[in-house]
């Protein structure tokens, strides 16, 4: 994972109405503002102060030269004063990256034994931050509006998990996924639209024959598979089962060639995400399981069945959570079966190998088993339960005349028993509002069988991703009904 040396700037709006004390005070305040909110330690990226605008001329420069500088994943805007904004229209209709309306104040009480007409005119957020998101609704410019007094620490942890979105927003033009030959044959939720997820994700989606990169692994050198497997034997537990210990670690050492093999090649061609399918393998020897959970947990996006969407936002997930405190952990996802006991409903969650072991708590062991689809030999997997606790499940969809985002919020849960049989790493939850509601909820909304799912990221900060993006969102969650769910979404197929 890079991380880049992104930086917010914050533009404080005014005018030149109240002369130049009430000026100096504007750009103190606005200086000691952006000031605590770097050193409040709740904020992952610095926050770069702007000089105060207060005509057309300076407003449009300062978000031409936001455009222009590479560094800048967006813009902080707050009116100190009022700020008329007719002024604002030529630098906000060019602006191209996130916006955050900042509607706070310097003040957070009325100090009345003071309070003058000076004061007034001075302190009137609450009147110029009206003007001026005023015309960005007008203009029809997607933003995020955030109200409350900069230093309360919970209107600073809305500002930081903003941050992560507009990282996502600006990420999005950076992910290149390489599909490793095509998609599973006569299935339609992987299948989409590549031209228009370029247009609007700023997503690149190449194909290769999978023998090309099956190149990459042959080339890998015995010395290079060995030291892998090494590593392989003494991060994980084995757990060889019966299996013959010479045979076992054979089959460990495939999978470290093949991780070793598809790493070059993403890196020399400069992909961030990949999607395999078992139905065309070419020379490979496996399945790559372990290989694949392996790039997952360095970050990058992945796929099955060829599908580029869940990979693609399996990366951007990653990456707006890269450096988060204590991350639990992101991954693809399949749902596979349900536990219908009343009281006990839930859908365990896995996939034939390629779960991330970033969401996994307990042990991860290794095991060798044998795989009915792939006509290949038993491929090495990563085996483990995951993490407990509040997450969400997002499905990227192509309805054919535009994308759609499902978020359904889940509750992650110990499964009741063991499942010594079961081969595979495994997650369990209960979606929200409750297994039959979420469940029927997500089958209306066409969601995948294939979710990007995390710990770490929220349901605000991906409906704001798919706004900044101009796609509809659904969203799954404790108030949702049927009713309410379809309604919407027959709206929605009107407004988008």
């Amino acid at each position: 994972m890079e991380k880049r040396n992104y930086k917010f700037w914050f533009a404080t709006g005014s005018q030149d109405l109240y002369g130049d004390e009430c000026l100096s005070h504007v750009a103190a305040h606005s200086k000691q503002i952006v000031d605590e909110l770097n050193k409040s330690g709740r904020l992952p990226f610095e926050i770069v102060w702007k000089p105060t605008l207060i005509d057309n001329a300076s407003i449009r420069q300062t978000f031409a030269d936001a455009n222009a500088d590479r560094e800048c994943a967006g813009v902080i805007t707050w009116m100190h004063t009022f700020s008329p904004a007719k002024s604002w229209i030529l630098g906000l209709s060019e602006f191209r990256k996130p916006l955050l309306h900042f509607h706070t104040q310097f003040n957070s009480e009325i100090p009345y034994d003071t309070i003058d007409m000076d004061f007034m005119n001075e302190n009137q957020s609450a009147h110029g931050d009206r003007e001026y998101g005023h015309i960005v609704t007008r203009m029809g410019i997607e933003r995020k509006v955030i109200m409350g007094h900069w230093a309360d620490t919970n209107i600073q942890d809305r500002i930081a998990s903003w941050m992560r979105t507009a990282i996502g927003v600006m990420e999005s033009s950076h992910i290149r996924v390489v599909r490793v030959a095509d998609n599973m044959r006569n299935v339609a939720v992987t299948e989409g639209d590549k031209v228009e997820a370029q247009i609007k994700f700023g997503w690149e989606i190449d194909a290769y024959p999978v023998n090309e990169i099956v190149e990459y692994v042959d080339a890998v050198s015995e010395a290079d598979t060995k030291a892998l497997t090494d590593e392989y034997y003494d991060t994980y537990d084995i757990l060889l089962e019966g299996r013959d210990e010479k045979e076992f670690r054979e089959h460990v050492a495939v999978q470290a060639q093949i991780e070793i093999g598809f790493r070059k090649f993403l890196e020399e061609k400069n992909y961030q995400a990949i999607v395999t399918h078992f139905g065309d393998l070419g020379g490979l020897k496996q399945l790559p399981g372990l290989a694949i959970q392996r790039l997952m947990a360095d970050g990058y996006g992945f796929g099955a069945e060829g599908d580029w969407k869940t990979a693609a936002m399996v990366r951007l997930m990653k990456i707006m959570t890269t450096g988060v405190k204590d991350a639990k952990g992101t991954s693809f996802m399949e749902d596979y079966t349900y536990n219908l006991i009343p009281g006990k409903e839930g859908i365990l969650q896995a996939h034939m190998l390629e779960v991330c072991p970033t969401i996994s708590e307990g042990p991860i062991g290794i095991k060798v088993c044998p795989l009915s689809m792939g006509d290949r030999e038993d491929p090495a997997r990563l085996v483990f339960t995951s993490k407990t606790g509040p997450a969400i499940a997002t499905s990227l969809v192509d309805l054919g005349t535009r994308f759609r985002l499902i978020i359904n919020e889940v509750d992650c849960k110990k499964v009741e028993k063991p499942m010594p049989k079961l081969p595979v790493a495994t997650a369990f939850w209960t979606p929200r509002p409750n297994l039959s509601t979420g469940a029927e909820a997500w089958i209306y909304a066409g969601g995948a069988h294939h979710t990007a799912f995390s710990y770490d990221l929220t349901t605000e900060q991906m409906v704001d991703w798919a706004a900044a993006m101009g796609i509809e969102a659904v969203v799954i969650d404790n108030d949702t009904t049927i009713r309410t769910l379809r309604n919407e979404m027959r709206w929605n197929s009107v407004a988008y």
